[in-house]
């Protein structure tokens, strides 16, 4: 089931399951982004913790919080870097919260390594608690 704006509703749980049932509900081309993301994560941060909350998955280190968060919307992929205002250069995308930095991504694709730089930085980070 879709929420409005077009984000997938999944249960709360931890884990690679709940992300991957995420992923597969991401509809249409954002299933593919959905799970380039989640391969590009998974490949840069070796062990990387996995849950969705609130209808988000979640990426973190284990007992040191999130970095990351994506959540879809009808015409992109939001992906929110927790402390992204850290990140060399930060991500495009303002907050009103002062660390957080989004990357929007559309049909056309990002710039994986680019990303990837991204996610190394976030991960070495204090993560968010949530």
């Amino acid at each position: 089931m879709l929420l409005s704006g077009g984000n997938p509703q999944i249960p709360k749980g931890y884990g690679d399951g709940p992300v991957q049932a995420y992923i597969a509900a991401m509809p249409g081309w954002k299933s593919a982004i959905g799970r380039r993301i989640d391969d590009i994560v998974t490949a840069t941060v070796p062990g990387v913790k996995k849950a969705v909350k609130w209808n988000s998955p979640l990426y973190g280190v284990e007992g040191d919080g999130w970095f990351l968060g994506l959540h879809c919307f009808n015409a992109y992929v939001k992906v929110s870097f927790f402390r992204g205002a850290r990140l060399v250069p930060p991500p495009p995308g303002p907050s009103k919260q002062a660390d957080v930095r989004y990357l929007d991504i559309r049909e056309d694709g990002f710039d994986e390594a680019e990303f990837a730089d991204w996610v190394r930085q976030a991960s070495r980070l204090p993560g968010e608690k949530m």
